[in-house]
């Protein structure tokens, strides 16, 4: 059977081809049972509406921010590779994408840069932030005014925002532990934790699923608390030197957040001889390390899916579409030397 249409659903629904335009986009003046029918007649039919001609309909291009925070990563710097490249993509799909970024090491900061943000010159915004009290409510402030919002990488889930687009965190982190203790196995001692900043999500989650995993498989394994490195590399860089000097007998490192690139610059110099070392996201450093044996595994999650999906779920928000969790679901993926993938 052919795709079904509008058509196909107003003459089973009986309605007239106006009703099926309203029901589909959600305007007003039709009565509930008139409503009720055409969706039957959706679930009946099996219509799937084509997203990429009702976005060619439009008048005017959607309008999207990806709000990030203003910070010199490697992470980011791919990221926002990716962000134009789909940006690109989408341009023929009449979709305006911007890339803002902004300093977050504050919640005051990360507030100041969404209250600087235009409903009225705004469908949609991708932001990656933490999660505060202001920080909700600016969110929930920026729905109210029809701008809809989705976190990446790291949740809102108190903002009420409706889709997050990145891993399972909370799975990321047992990953590691698994990881981390799997290959510290013959070692006893102390294991070393270093976050962003204690307040993100991200960060929570992944802590959250490795403390779980380390008390359950390892508890030989002592993990210690959080150090953050505000995902600055010089400061990880002074971090790990410090901590390896004062703990010769460091069992292993997780590296939850970013920051790879001074990581490896301080293992480099320690030459710690048995430490164990797992860390995130596939960078120039990250890669590198892996290569030269500073890491053990990297847990990644791929750049280029997480914005394709997050336009994919702005447009269906602001169109008012059904999202397909099984295509915007972010996969976690593993990489060691011996299965890193061509750069």
């Amino acid at each position: 059977m052919d795709r079904p249409t509008v058509h196909d659903l107003a003459r089973h629904a009986r309605v007239s081809l106006a009703t099926v335009d309203r029901v589909l986009n959600g305007r007003p003046g039709v009565r509930e049972q008139t409503i009720s029918r055409v969706q039957k007649a959706i679930d009946e039919l099996g219509y799937s509406r084509d997203t990429n001609a009702a976005t060619l309909a439009r008048k005017n291009p959607y309008r999207f921010v990806f709000l990030l925070p203003k910070s010199n990563t490697q992470f980011l710097d791919t990221l926002i590779a990716a962000i134009h490249e789909a940006a690109s993509t989408h341009a023929a799909l009449r979709a305006k994408i911007e890339v803002l970024q902004a300093p977050m090491r504050t919640p005051e900061n990360a507030l100041e840069a969404i209250q600087s943000l235009d409903p009225d010159a705004l469908d949609g915004l991708a932001i990656m932030a933490p999660e505060t009290p202001s920080i909700r409510d600016a969110v929930l402030n920026l729905q109210s005014n029809g701008v809809q919002v989705v976190p990446i990488i790291s949740d809102l889930p108190n903002a009420a925002s409706g889709h997050f687009v990145g891993i399972n965190n909370v799975a990321a982190g047992r990953t590691a532990a698994l990881l981390l203790g799997g290959f510290s196995n013959a070692h006893h001692g102390p294991v070393a934790v270093i976050g962003g900043q204690a307040m993100e999500r991200s960060f929570v989650d992944r802590r959250l699923g490795f403390d779980a995993v380390m008390r359950e498989r390892f508890p030989h394994l002592t993990v210690m608390p959080t150090i953050e490195g505000y995902d600055d590399a010089a400061r990880v860089q002074q971090l790990v030197e410090k901590l390896i000097a004062r703990q010769p007998d460091l069992a292993g490192i997780y590296l939850a957040a970013s920051g790879t690139s001074g990581l490896t610059a301080a293992l480099r110099q320690a030459k710690h001889a048995g430490l164990k070392v797992v860390a995130h996201d596939m960078t120039k450093a990250s890669r590198a390390g892996l290569i030269d044996g500073l890491l053990d595994a990297l847990i990644v999650q791929d750049v280029g899916h997480i914005t394709r999906s997050a336009i994919r779920v702005l447009r269906a928000l602001k169109d008012g579409l059904p999202i397909s969790a099984a295509q915007e679901r972010i996969r976690i993926e593993i990489f060691t030397r011996e299965n890193l993938p061509d750069p």
